[in-house]
């Protein structure tokens, strides 16, 4: 996963293309505000291994996520194991 601070946004690199999560920072908190992966890798779990990535990262540095996106908020309670990371 990369952050894509420049455009506001991490982005995963699979099979040649790119599944991404908008977000922008407030205070010491990360808001996502937007998912997305291309047509071909949607139902793949492309944008949930995205997800799990930022979260992981999030984790690691003590910054807390605000989903705001229903794909990203969805994504958090079907995996309480991160319910931590989440504000």
């Amino acid at each position: 996963m990369r952050d894509n601070r420049q455009a506001g946004r991490f982005e995963l690199e699979i099979d040649g293309a790119i599944v991404f999560a908008n977000y922008r920072r407030a205070q010491d908190r990360v808001l996502i505000t937007h998912v997305e992966a291309p047509v071909h890798l949607r139902g793949t779990g492309a944008a949930a291994r995205l997800m799990q990535e930022i979260a992981s990262d999030a984790r690691e540095q003590g910054v807390k996520i605000t989903p705001l996106c229903s794909y990203a908020a969805a994504w958090f309670r079907r995996n309480r194991g991160y319910a931590d990371v989440t504000a």
